[in-house]
């Protein structure tokens, strides 16, 4: 049966005599332990009323976890996610002014898209009917919609929210199709799934895809700080000491996660043991039995972060796999960001290795694909291939050298004007001007090239990049040299 969250937002329905929610009243699907005869069956039977008090409530607010009694009440509340909801966004002033299509969130655990529908069910005057898609099956699908199809005749929008939608399979999600094109519902699904493999052709191209990216670390810890703060919701009753190293370490350890990180903080909370009168403190030993690993010396802002990091890339820079695979396991394993490990090995790629070898670079971004993909833990082994790669791969700082000495010119020379020969001439001004004149197109000579200077007057003959015998560079080298015999010929034109 259905049930509504409080019995206020109902009224009487003499078209079908029963109770029928009001806009904005949010139902919760449980058909499983539904007795039959409850089932829709031609009429809104499918909106059944169930007496709640007070009372009733409160301790159901006490027993819920401290994740569900922490969701925002507001947009304003809603933490991360600001490419979509900062101030101005499409998806921010739709749901402001009531104004939705239907659509997906797309976005890994703990990122916010059972909380996001909610609140939009809270701040839209549609009726909100949600339910898993773990639990559901056709009929029941059918008997929503049919129930959202009649309230459409009478003037009232539905929004429908599921849940683990990719667990439909294809004739449920055809059930949704119709009544999506004839406006009868606003569908709202999410999933943990990439939906271009896992949702129907039909159903994708009627909804829009908004892609919720995991929390940062820094955005978990003020969720934490909040839950400590709040008397009403959250933990602010208790007497509790957090120090801010903890509350970064709950972070770091949900890898974006915001509902693991509340229920480690909440289960460490109920593992302290207050004394008269002094604080329960969640010691760095109890936060280890809570997560049920070693928590390693770290300080992701301070002197151990910044020696961990060194420790992996010189043992990258220096060929050294096993080092390489040690230094960053410490840091995954004392919660360091992977993506910030992603970036780093993308810098030692274009510093350490460049164009030695140059698929020293696609390796490392695919790795933070991967990571982005998988997530933790399955996308650490991506990063450790990663390191592996370019302990391994040729050495080179050529480029990083060169554009150093580039930098080190731009900043201590004068900024010469462009030779007039490099300018493009676009108009019949600017070709009278000079602009474009001598300028030597080397497709039209052997060889493909020329001896056209391209350094402005000041730098001319300014050598930068000097390749070494390293890997593909030994290539790169030879070609060079090749180039710049070539360029002290004259070169016949073709």
């Amino acid at each position: 049966m259905l049930r509504l969250g409080n019995a206020r937002h109902q009224k009487a329905d003499p078209a079908c005599n029963t109770a029928r929610p009001v806009p904005g009243a949010s139902v919760q699907m449980n058909f499983r332990n539904s007795p039959k005869s409850s089932r829709l069956k031609g009429s809104m039977s499918l909106f059944s009323k169930l007496p709640a008090s007070p009372a009733d409530a409160g301790v159901a607010a006490a027993s819920q976890p401290l994740a569900e009694r922490m969701r925002p009440r507001t947009l304003d509340e809603f933490i991360g996610q600001e490419k979509l909801l900062g101030p101005g966004k499409p998806l921010r002033l739709q749901i402001e002014s009531d104004n939705l299509g239907s659509m997906l969130f797309w976005g890994p655990p703990g990122c916010g898209k059972t909380t996001l529908a909610r609140l939009i069910a809270r701040l839209t005057h549609a009726d909100f009917v949600s339910f898993s898609a773990v639990l559901a099956g056709i009929k029941e699908i059918k008997d929503v919609m049919a129930a959202a199809e009649y309230k459409s005749r009478s003037g009232y929008r539905t929004i429908v929210f599921v849940d683990e939608v990719h667990r439909f399979n294809k004739a449920q999600q055809d059930a949704f199709l119709p009544h999506v094109e004839a406006g009868h519902i606003t569908f709202i699904g999410a999933t943990t799934e990439n939906p271009s493999f896992e949702v129907i052709s039909p159903l994708l191209s009627r909804t829009k895809v908004y892609v919720l990216e995991p929390l940062a670390t820094p955005q978990i810890v003020e969720l934490l700080r909040r839950a400590l703060a709040d008397k009403e919701r959250g933990l602010g009753k208790e007497r509790i000491e957090v120090s801010e190293d903890i509350l970064f370490r709950i972070a770091s350890f949900s890898n974006g996660d915001a509902r693991s990180a509340y229920n480690t903080l909440e289960l460490a909370v109920k593992s302290t043991r207050p004394k008269k009168n002094a604080p329960g403190v969640i010691t760095p030993e109890l936060l280890e039995d809570v997560l049920q690993r070693k928590l390693l010396r770290y300080d992701k802002a301070g002197e151990e972060h910044f020696n961990l990091i060194s420790a992996l890339h010189k043992s990258v820079r220096n060929s050294d796999p096993d080092a390489a695979l040690y230094w960053l396991a410490r840091m995954i394993e004392s919660g360091e960001d992977p993506l910030y490990l992603a970036r780093r090995m993308v810098r030692m790629a274009s510093e350490d290795i460049g164009l030695a070898d140059s698929n020293a670079l696609a390796v490392t971004l695919a790795a933070k694909d991967a990571f982005d993909f998988l997530g933790a833990p399955e996308g650490h082994l991506a990063l450790a291939q990663a390191a592996v790669y370019l302990s391994l791969a040729p050495k080179s700082n050529a480029v990083y050298t060169a554009y150093g000495e580039v930098l080190d010119d731009v900043h201590k020379t004068e900024a010469d004007a462009v030779p007039l020969h490099l300018r493009n001439a676009p108009t019949g001004l600017m070709k009278n001007l000079g602009y474009g004149a001598g300028y030597q197109y080397a497709h039209n000579y052997d060889d493909k090239l020329t001896d056209m200077p391209c350094l402005p007057d000041n730098l001319a003959g300014r050598t930068y990049y000097h390749p070494t015998d390293q890997g593909f560079e030994q290539r790169l080298r030879l070609r060079l040299d090749e180039i710049r015999r070539l360029k002290s010929k004259p070169v016949p034109k073709s």
